[in-house]
């Protein structure tokens, strides 16, 4: 109950913040809002399949931009004060909870802004909109574990790029297969391998997480 009790303490300290701030939300809204718009001035009219890695490609940069902050850009008192009045379970967990539905919203907005610029649907709209939440929890859980390991380190943005490089690939991958087949309109279970991939991903990478951070969080 106490860990049940931190955890939301914290998912609610980090939406009191985020909506004072609005530094992730605004930051990448306009981020995916000027990227979108440039890439249709460039593009016009483009191929679904060049459609689908653009998404992706624009949601990796955003995903990272809005995670990050979650332990590189606080400073140390601010570590030390939640490091007296939470477990580090209680911590991680909850930034993990808040950045993904911070990712969910974010990447629902950008697809939906992204169909209407480009004025194109995928066949499979449904799967299509499962991939985005399941690559938004990917992208959540992947780099708020990269974040928290390296805010432990001088340049923590450089060795986040390095870092979460050989863990992010295979889950875009995946993510570009999955939303392939919503673009070409297969039957669903076509796709459920790559739905199951990627729920084993990101349990292990939770898994991981969970098991690492306590240590971590002592340093």
């Amino acid at each position: 109950m106490q860990l049940l009790h931190q955890v939301k303490y914290l998912i609610k300290k980090e939406v009191l913040l985020e909506w004072r701030s609005k530094y992730a939300l605004n930051g990448v809204l306009l981020y995916v809002v000027s990227t979108v718009f440039v890439c249709f001035l460039s593009f016009v009219s483009i191929a679904p399949i060049t459609w689908n890695a653009l998404f992706w490609i624009i949601m990796l940069f955003a995903s990272i931009n809005a995670v990050s902050k979650g332990f590189l850009h606080e400073s140390k008192g601010q570590q030390l004060y939640i490091y007296t009045i939470a477990s580090p379970l209680a911590l991680i967990i909850s930034k993990t909870i808040y950045n993904v539905l911070l990712m969910i919203l974010l990447t629902l907005i950008a697809l939906f802004f992204y169909m209407m610029v480009f004025d194109y649907v995928p066949q499979d709209i449904g799967l299509y909109i499962i991939a985005t939440i399941l690559g938004s929890l990917s992208f959540s859980t992947i780099f708020t574990m990269i974040s928290a390991i390296a805010s432990k380190a001088g340049n923590g943005g450089m060795l986040m790029a390095i870092l979460s490089f050989p863990v992010i690939i295979p889950v875009l991958i995946v993510l570009i297969k999955l939303t392939k087949n919503a673009i070409d309109g297969l039957d669903r279970s076509v796709s459920l391998d790559e739905i199951g991939l990627l729920l084993i991903i990101n349990a292990l990478v939770a898994a991981v997480t969970l098991l690492l951070f306590p240590y971590l969080w002592r340093d």
